[in-house]
């Protein structure tokens, strides 16, 4: 019989993205009482829906609803979920392995040793069912981040590992490419964090540069340990080669551009832990490398001219507190996964992944907390930092606010003047409602509270934190869509520029102060 209204008991029919166009083959669909029948071209099968092409349209059809026969139907025992990934070098050769084979044991599977495909073209990682079939494979191409974006924009990889955001380059080129889809900031998972650090031998007697202070080393403008408060000797300039995606990422948060040609004389490294080591063994050097792999050097705090200073350590870079925290990011193709692809992603965001993620040597997003008490630097840089437009009755009410009360290391921020969360504040989102949702929280009160950048007047920014607050509030409430809203109290509380946590002389700072803290009473 032809497809009728009612067929909603074959299953919920939504018209979704698949990999590619396939030949079609002619199927029919019946629906397990019998009742209900659909004919048409299978286009596509991900393992848990088909895509037909009907005479109403395109359609897509959950299997578990129906019963397929026809010569194109496909063999639902021995179906393999497939994705390409490429990118990063050290993210595929390292991080993702681990986190495929965490996957793989939580899910009765098996991750067989990678099998090296035609030059150039991969490594197959296989998933394998306790009968030694295949489950899924993944085809893993290591690279830079440039070669992953280039391979997600050209349609030939369907997940890309990098180490810095998109260029406004490769963003123009994805809306132009699929200009009805996503953009790319939005089809991206953070699965772990670390922070660029500069680094020093252990006994280089200079312990913090500011940003500005760094920046002049990088571009050959400071040559001199003695204008860094050191001894009168050159500097040793060690950086990662321009194609690096964390040489890219350090260029666009220092310098507000490409990499440009490295000062005369400076060594470049493609591996950050080869920079390390480098750097360790030389009392004048001065490097830039990855938290993750300081190895034996020395990694030195970023200070501001106004004597606020941060180190980069766990609490710091997981709160994005760090003005230089560096996302490990999964961008994805604007396309339907394959379901076992689909379910390895969302299984990134468990306890069991984050603690791979930790156990590689990067910050994990696990929500921590921390008392108020615990925090006398931060209070002693809001005394420190408060001018004419911050009152002292203003840091008592933040005092008295937040005085019982634990930070959660869940941080928000924001762009300029906007309530637009960032890549790694959307993740802290979903983990912030995922916690929410198997109650956590229960019976306790979270508050989110908004504070704002110094630029601009004291009121002004004390409204635009207030914003923020409300923003992030929402996000999570969205995400917690199956939390039952009594269980837990979510309160807003605005501080405006009362507690910076980075000197606003900069940008770099001021972005670090544009943020919504979560506090649990």
């Amino acid at each position: 019989m032809p497809f009728v209204p009612g067929a909603a008991r074959l299953a919920a029919l939504v018209v979704l993205m698949f990999p590619g166009p396939a030949p079609a083959q002619d199927v029919e669909l019946r629906s397990l009482d019998g009742s209900v029948t659909l004919e048409g071209d299978l286009l596509a099968y991900d393992g848990a829906y088909y895509r037909l092409d009907t005479v109403y349209g395109p359609l897509t059809v959950a299997a578990e609803g129906v019963a397929c026969a026809g010569p194109g139907c496909p063999d639902l025992t021995t179906f393999v979920a497939e994705a390409r990934i490429a990118g990063e070098v050290t993210l595929a050769e390292g991080l993702l392995p681990a986190l495929l084979a965490g996957f793989a044991a939580d899910r009765g599977l098996t991750l067989a040793p990678p099998t090296q495909r035609a030059e150039g073209e991969g490594l197959d990682h296989a998933l394998l069912r306790q009968d030694g079939t295949v489950a899924a494979r993944f085809t893993v191409t290591p690279g830079t981040s440039d070669t992953g974006f280039l391979a997600l924009l050209n349609g030939d990889s369907d997940l890309a590992l990098t180490l810095r955001p998109p260029t406004e380059a490769e963003r123009r080129a994805d809306r132009a490419a699929a200009p009805e889809d996503p953009p790319l900031g939005r089809r991206v998972r953070v699965i772990g964090l670390d922070a660029l650090v500069p680094v020093v031998a252990p006994q280089n007697p200079v312990d913090a540069l500011s940003l500005p202070e760094l920046a002049a080393v990088a571009a050959g403008e400071i040559v001199n340990w003695q204008d860094l408060g050191g001894p009168d000797a050159p500097i040793a300039l060690h950086l990662m080669a321009p194609e690096m995606g964390l040489a890219q990422a350090f260029a666009a948060e220092m310098l507000g551009a490409e990499m440009a040609d490295p000062a005369p004389g400076t060594r470049l490294h493609d591996s950050a832990a080869a920079l390390s080591e480098a750097v360790a063994r030389d009392a004048y050097a001065l490097g830039v490398t990855v938290q993750s792999a300081r190895g034996a050097a020395r990694s030195l705090a970023l200070a501001g001219g106004c004597g606020i200073s941060q180190a980069a350590d766990t609490d710091a870079v997981k709160a994005e507190d760090y003005p230089l925290t560096a996302p490990v990011y999964l961008y994805l193709a604007p396309r339907r996964l394959p379901q076992l692809v689909r379910d390895f992603l969302g299984w990134t965001e468990t306890e069991a992944a984050e603690r791979i993620v930790a156990g590689a040597g990067y910050v994990d997003q696990r929500l921590t907390r921390m008392p108020l008490s615990r925090q006398g630097v931060r209070l002693a840089n809001a005394v420190a930092a408060a001018g004419p437009e911050v009152p002292l009755s203003e840091l008592q009410r933040l005092v008295a606010t937040l005085g019982r009360a634990e930070r959660l290391s869940a941080t928000f921020r924001f762009a300029e003047g906007s309530v637009e969360l960032d890549a790694p504040s959307r993740a802290a989102v979903a983990r912030l409602a995922a916690a929410i949702e198997r109650g956590a929280f229960d019976g306790r009160r979270l508050v989110f509270a908004g504070f704002s950048d110094g630029a601009g007047p004291a009121a002004v920014n004390l409204r635009l934190s207030l914003r923020r607050a409300e923003a992030a509030r929402a996000a999570v409430i969205a995400a917690a869509d199956s939390a039952q809203p009594d269980r837990v109290t979510l309160a807003l509380e605005a501080f405006g520029e009362a507690m910076p946590m980075a000197c606003d002389d900069n940008d770099w700072g001021r972005a670090v102060n544009r943020r919504v803290e979560v506090w649990l009473e």
